[in-house]
């Protein structure tokens, strides 16, 4: 803890920093407020006005951005009274000026006091140390909403246990209350519970073993772990418990380490979820996406559309997938798993002598019904109606007759405005509830299960779905505190004469795989860091000077590498959910399947951050920046690796 403490504190002092911070020559100064109304001028350090302002200024009230007469270097803005915080933001000959202040109606008027914009980034950044410090997410999201809620309300001490009640009965109520929220909660909550009910009724089995008639060899073996982790696309938990459990007698036939099965397990499994288009991943994202929309006017695209944008920046989970593949194929390992395989191979010690681990009640719960056949298409069926269902719902939501009519507008564009202006989420909203429609109907009428034991099953997936869903709410209520407290603004105003945009993804990343490996939660990492980074993206190309054509583009990776860097440091924290659960599904000691995925992970995030820091001096087509990342995978593995012996079964022999 203290070499973590020990890197993040002094990032959080740069931010106070007199090197980093911007000394202004001009301030705002608030002559008065009285009956809606405040009287503003324009100040010199010295505070004397500057009366030779004499022409239109545009200025940010709160959220609402135009352009305001200035006459003498004062002027006139209606504040709206019932605002508690009420937030100003102006372009002077290229500095940015802030105020933020607090609105309190009494008797005698309407009075205000100061609030510290530094303040603004506590609410964040306490979570964020409490994260690191308790290692758990949901206390620290709450205690971050009521440190913003206490500021919102003014810093008075008689509001702090008011403060706490509002952050229920306001900004959790009302995140629970937005409709695209409830759309992604029922999402959600639909992949879940069809996951259970699939995984009862013996169908993921029978696709697996289906698959598995092609784990003929070592690395065949291998291959199809490798397959299966991308075909299980569509939940992480899923995936990890399914394909370890179900690969392990396979593995430990041709005597292929429980290390090496743990790491093709977990390193597939959050990858491919953070880029399939359909899991339970992307109603979250989209979530974070959407709600930075909601606050721009001015943006075309839909959430759905950035999302699919972003992919090709997703450099991380790619090389992950490309450099497991290589793994195989080359038949290499280098560092402790080389020493985990070599040991396998040799000695048959398929894992270091440890206890017996205890079944995890998530993996009873995923076990097939006893004495029922595995038939693969009770699995593939509502699979499948997932994914041609949300395709079905983007086109009749998005489809748009003038744009399809047009014969100079090709395929491919149609396609993408098509998708651009769909409703993703009604349309993952239907295919999901289609897809466990069924599901359940072909598991009760092969009479694989009673109704009342596929309903059952069915809310057990529910359950298993609430924590991703406490931490989505608990995310969409501290981005309401942030987006009132104008965290991005504050940010940018420290750091935008400082840092270059197009610097921000590899920031981002780093930031995200820290925040990840210190809490063991990608779905964490997202909560807080997405409600700030899109937002201080889009403050700093606008104070740069950039159209929005531009500032979309630095949003774009944005995106991607919040999530990217979060799957990294999920893979490298021995406290990810994930990792242990793949540790338990693939019955490998824990420490030994941390210490043998760790320098893969770090491998693949350090060529990483190098196609990010190649960003940003030029930007590379998505091919070239595929093509570097594999030629770096393949150096690496070359370089450090060390050739496996195979081993044949007996029976195989001859």
């Amino acid at each position: 803890m203290k070499y973590i403490l020990s890197f993040i504190l002094p990032i959080c002092f740069t931010f106070f920093n007199n090197d980093l911070l911007s000394q202004n020559s001009y301030h705002i100064n608030i002559e008065h407020v009285r009956n809606g109304e405040a009287k503003i001028q324009i100040v010199d350090e010295e505070g004397k006005k500057l009366n030779d302002i004499n022409h239109d200024i545009p200025i940010k009230i709160n959220n609402t951005e135009e352009d305001i007469p200035f006459i003498e270097g004062e002027t006139i803005l209606d504040i709206n009274p019932d605002n508690k915080l009420c937030f100003l933001s102006m372009n002077l000959n290229g500095e940015i000026l802030h105020r933020l202040f607090y609105l309190k109606n009494g008797e005698n008027g309407t009075t205000y006091h100061d609030i510290p914009l530094w303040l603004s980034i506590l609410p964040p950044i306490i979570a964020i140390m409490m994260a690191l410090i308790f290692r758990e997410v949901y206390f620290s999201l709450i205690i971050g909403l009521w440190l913003g809620s206490f500021i919102i309300n003014g810093l008075d001490p008689f509001n702090i246990l008011m403060s706490f009640f509002n952050v229920f009965d306001v900004y959790l109520i009302n995140a629970l209350s937005n409709e695209n929220h409830i759309s992604v909660i029922a999402f959600t909550i639909f992949i879940g519970g069809m996951v259970a009910v699939i995984s009862k009724n013996g169908g993921m089995m029978g696709v697996i073993k289906l698959l598995s008639r092609f784990a003929n060899s070592s690395r065949n073996t291998k291959l199809v772990s490798w397959f299966l982790g991308i075909v299980i696309f569509f939940d992480d938990y899923a995936n990890t418990l399914i394909v370890g459990s179900t690969m392990r007698p396979i593995t430990d036939r041709f005597r292929i380490s429980r290390e090496k099965l743990a790491y093709i397990v977990d390193s597939t499994a959050a990858p491919v979820a953070a880029l399939a288009f359909f899991t339970t991943w992307i109603g979250a994202e989209l979530g974070y996406i959407q709600d930075f929309l909601s606050s721009k006017e001015n943006i075309s695209q839909s959430a759905y559309s950035l999302f699919i944008d972003s992919l090709s920046y997703s450099y991380y989970p790619l090389l992950t997938l490309i450099f497991i593949l290589m793994l195989i194929l080359m038949k290499k390992d280098f560092g402790p798993m080389y020493k985990a395989e070599l040991r396998a191979k040799t000695t048959g010690e398929l894992t270091r002598p440890r206890t017996k681990e205890d079944e995890s009640d998530t993996l009873k719960e995923l076990e097939p019904k006893k004495d029922i056949p595995y038939r693969w298409y009770n699995a593939l069926i509502p699979i499948a109606t997932i994914i041609l269902g949300t395709i079905a719902g983007l086109i009749i939501t998005g489809y748009d007759p003038i744009v399809w009519a047009d014969d100079e507008i090709a395929f491919f564009k149609k396609v993408s405005a098509t998708v651009g202006n769909a409703d993703s989420y009604k349309a993952l909203l239907w295919a999901s509830s289609i897809g466990c429609a069924f599901a359940i109907m072909l598991t009760i009428s092969q009479g694989i299960m009673s109704i009342g034991q596929t309903m059952e099953t069915f809310l057990s997936g529910l359950k298993n779905m609430v924590p991703p869903i406490a931490i989505l709410a608990l995310a969409w209520s501290l981005a309401s505190v942030t987006n009132e407290l104008h965290t991005a603004d504050y940010l940018s105003s420290l750091i935008n004469d400082s840092i270059s945009p197009r610097l921000l993804p590899v920031i981002i990343f780093i930031l995200a795989a820290f925040i990840s490996f210190s809490t063991g939660s990608s779905w964490g990492t997202m909560a807080i860091l997405y409600p700030i980074a899109l937002p201080l993206t889009w403050t700093m190309g606008w104070t740069s000077g950039l159209e929005i054509s531009a500032i979309m583009e630095l949003i774009v990776p944005i995106i991607s590498v919040v999530l990217a860097g979060s799957v990294l440091g999920d893979h490298c924290s021995p406290i990810s959910d994930t990792t242990i659960l793949s540790s338990l599904a693939s019955h490998c000691n824990h420490v030994d399947h941390v210490n043998t995925q760790m320098p893969y992970a770090i491998s693949v995030g350090g060529i990483s951050i190098f196609l990010l820091i190649l960003y940003y001096f030029i930007d590379l087509n998505f091919w070239v920046s595929m093509g570097i990342g594999s030629i770096l995978c393949f150096f690496i593995i070359n370089t450090l690796g060390k050739e496996i012996p195979e081993y044949t079964p007996d029976d195989q022999k001859g």
